[in-house]
């Protein structure tokens, strides 16, 4: 029978009280509990008589701790499988790591973990408290590790893995984010220069009484329309972006939408394609070689790619498999990996050595993201400057060809 999925992890909130002890004292002091009547009650146990309790107010200058990041998880894991690995027991090793973290989160974290694990609980369902940092994958293989009292060998996998799977994120998130950051500076650029320095030339030409070039009178009235409806085209750009990442996140047919198009973009859908295959093989080996049935495996592949094409395609592949048909042969039926893919998990069924093989696809797409990414920046850095150029240059182009004209004709 099934064990049932023990609670998430909440902590209690602080009360403050007043109340009068035996003697008829009056006290005052803070309490924390599940809620208003449990703070009474547990006073009540204490000999107090409560008067008035209510929920402490939230200190808006007080200091805020720092978030836990998916990088401090990583590290975590690569410190308590070396702890581990070098004969430290786990309520040791978790104890060293949570007093010594420099993240005070993490250090609540580790603790509330460690204590746990000590009342009797197992570290997976441990972990299962804090669904935000531990996803499925990382509870399955360290409950895996546990059944098969194989923990330090699998918490050493699943370093490795985090480890990974962080670098391989860091590398797409800079394709994504270098050429936005440029088209960001580009459009703040134009706009200052449309909204502060156009109208002065602007107000220079007025004087001159002669009729202007065409492409003048076209940037002055681009300059008129930033200038009079300015905050309206940021509100629009701003919306619009806000808009679509919160629909993004919501309706599954317009995150299917923009994944497929991301794929599609020149350059960049390279990098997300080669990426989405690299987790895709690093997940899937990792699971594997941890003993995860293939079919129970392949879902938390599919939350892994950070694709929903690629995602929706595992899901298919998985009620393929778990039918009898072999994974290359659903994997070519998705049409979304390349036939050397294909034939090393081939290769790998056949010589039942598939973990190793999809570990080798894994570092062989890893380092292809890695040259992807620098040449992408190689490439769009002489096509950045010499879009910014041609924009800026066009510009005062634009704005000095009256003068040049009025020097003709003087």
């Amino acid at each position: 029978m099934a064990q049932a999925k023990p609670p998430k992890a909440q902590i209690d909130p602080v009360f403050v009280w007043q109340g009068t002890t035996k003697q008829g004292r009056r006290i005052k002091g803070e309490q924390s509990g599940a809620n208003l009547n449990a703070v009474r009650a547990d006073l009540r146990r204490q000999g107090i008589t409560p008067i008035k309790v209510k929920k402490k107010p939230k200190d808006l200058f007080a200091p805020r701790k720092p978030p836990i990041k998916a990088s401090d998880i990583a590290v975590f894991s690569r410190m308590i499988a070396t702890m581990m690995a070098s004969g430290v027991p786990l309520m040791q090793s978790m104890q060293i790591i949570g007093e010594g973290h420099e993240n005070a989160s993490m250090q609540d974290m580790i603790l509330a973990i460690k204590a746990d694990v000590e009342s009797g609980t197992s570290l997976a369902e441990s972990l299962e408290k804090f669904p935000l940092h531990f996803d499925d994958l990382y509870i399955s293989l360290v409950n895996a590790g546990e059944q098969s009292g194989t923990l330090e060998t699998l918490l050493n996998e699943i370093a490795t893995y985090k480890e990974k799977t962080e670098a391989l994120k860091a590398k797409i998130k800079k394709a994504l984010v270098y050429p936005t950051a440029i088209i960001v500076v580009a459009f703040v650029v134009t706009a200052i220069l449309m909204i502060f320095v156009i109208p002065q030339f602007e107000s220079l030409f007025t004087g001159f009484g002669a009729d202007l070039p065409g492409l003048t009178k076209m940037v002055i009235h681009l300059s008129q329309v930033f200038q009079e409806y300015w905050w309206l085209i940021f509100g629009v750009i701003i919306g619009s972006v806000t808009g679509i990442m919160a629909a993004k996140k919501r309706s599954r047919k317009i995150q299917h939408f923009f994944d497929r198009m991301l794929l599609k973009i020149p350059v960049i859908g390279i990098v997300m394609e080669k990426g989405a295959i690299a987790r895709f093989a690093r997940t899937f080996s990792t699971m594997f070689k941890a003993g995860v049935p293939l079919v129970e495996a392949m879902v938390s592949v599919a939350g892994a790619t950070g694709n929903i094409v690629f995602s929706e395609a595992t899901m298919v592949m998985r009620d393929d498999v778990s039918t009898g048909t072999q994974l290359n042969i659903a994997m070519k039926n998705t049409e979304l990996f390349p036939n050397m893919v294909t034939q090393m998990v081939a290769i790998g069924e056949e010589s039942g050595s598939l973990d190793s093989m999809l570990a080798k696809v894994a570092d062989f797409y890893e380092r292809e993201v890695d040259d992807a990414v620098d040449n992408m920046t190689a490439l769009m850095e002489p096509m950045i400057m010499a879009f910014l150029g041609g924009l800026i240059g066009t510009l005062v182009i634009a704005m000095y060809l009256p003068i040049f004209k009025l020097g003709a004709v003087v």
